[in-house]
């Protein structure tokens, strides 16, 4: 359940484009590669005439980078910083001029002192596949079970949702007490079993937001609550918007570190990046529980086989014989990560604080409870 483009709606009054001359780069192709902070994807942005602005946001980072823009026959560099906007002209064939804005993921908004500062409590329950649900109520009327997913972005609705129940226009979204309005929300071929979409973590950006296993409560908050006791902090980092963090496995008296991406959205306990494993010669004589296949949201699928991994240190923690699932392809993301899937992270109340980049945990009453791979 990845995407490997983020793409934010930020509205933008069109006046904006009319007070000052814009930079101006050519076209005569409807195709623009772009180099994000370092990472270049090839005919990653099609030029939309009708769009006024057309915004690409940048890879999320609290660091100032550059973002280029290449069509087949010009280019333009622009300096991104978090709360930053950049707005310039493609003109395409020298007749339909595309009016393109490149924007931070960071939103002026959420680095405002006065933002939201409100505290949501929004109840949620734990699905058989280890699915944070929560419930929605789209336009007022039409309730949907959607799921909370840190390795998505975004609110999406199965097409299957959209079509059966109208909603090809959503006008407001409810959850809790937190109201969306206009939101982007995008269709999906693939969900958590039984869900009729997902919301990623971006659409809390600025905040704090607290998973609490033991209450099945999903807190919002603008700063962290006043009790951490109990909780281990660490640095979270941000690879093509992915939340990443750092853990380290013990075998044999070596250690093996590598970044792992939180994904709630997993019903496995964890998934191995195959070009680290190979790298690190880490699966050698591990034990084979089982072979299985996986899907992306896509419908993608990837053989994986499911072996049993010693001793994994996250936050200071330690967890042991955990059922990790080893990729046999190319990771879908595109870059080396392994990933911690729902199944290992349920045992943990977790924090993000989506303002300083830090990630708690704290043991819960779920910590006994036996991985599904193995049980």
């Amino acid at each position: 359940m990845r995407y490997l483009h983020l793409f934010l709606c930020f509205l933008l009054p069109q006046s904006i484009f009319a007070q000052a001359r814009l930079p101006i780069i050519k076209a005569t192709s409807k195709n623009v590669t772009i180099n994000d902070g370092g990472f270049l994807d090839k005919n990653a942005w099609t030029l939309s005439p009708g769009i006024r602005p057309d915004i690409f946001t940048a890879d999320r980072t609290r660091k100032t980078k550059w973002v280029t823009f290449y069509t087949d026959i010009d280019s333009i560099k622009v300096k991104v910083r978090p709360g930053t906007r950049y707005n310039f002209i493609v003109l395409l064939n020298g007749a339909d001029s595309c009016y393109t804005q490149i924007a931070s993921a960071i939103s002026p908004e959420s680095l405002s002192k006065n933002s939201d500062s409100r505290i949501d409590s929004i109840p949620f329950s734990l699905s058989s596949y280890n699915a944070i649900q929560v419930k929605g109520i789209i336009n007022d009327t039409a309730l949907v079970t959607l799921h909370f997913d840190v390795s998505s972005f975004d609110f999406h609705l199965t097409r299957e949702v959209i079509q059966k129940r109208g909603l090809n226009k959503v006008l407001k979204l409810q959850i809790g007490s937190r109201v969306w309005t206009k939101p982007m929300v995008i269709p999906t071929g693939l969900t958590s079993r039984g869900m009729d979409g997902r919301i990623g973590w971006n659409v809390f950006e600025g905040k704090v937001v607290e998973i609490d296993y033991d209450q099945q409560l999903l807190m919002i908050r603008p700063g962290l609550p006043k009790s951490l006791k109990g909780y281990v902090r660490s640095k979270m980092r941000f690879v093509r918007s992915f939340v990443v963090v750092k853990g380290s496995f013990e075998k044999e008296g070596h250690e093996y570190a590598g970044d792992f991406l939180l994904d709630t959205g997993a019903d496995q306990a964890m998934i191995l990046d195959s070009g680290w494993a190979g790298k690190q010669n880490f699966a050698t004589n591990l034990p084979v529980l089982k072979t299985s296949v996986l899907k992306d949201p896509r419908g993608t699928k990837y053989e994986i086989k499911i072996v049993r991994a010693p001793l994994l240190k996250l936050n200071s923690f330690v967890l042991t014989d955990i059922p990790a699932s080893i990729l046999g392809s190319k990771n879908p993301v595109g870059f080396e990560v392994n990933y911690l899937g729902n199944d290992l992270l349920k045992r943990f109340n977790m924090i993000l604080d989506l303002r300083k980049d830090n990630f708690y945990l704290k043991p819960n009453a779920l910590t006994t409870v036996k991985y599904k791979d193995i049980s």
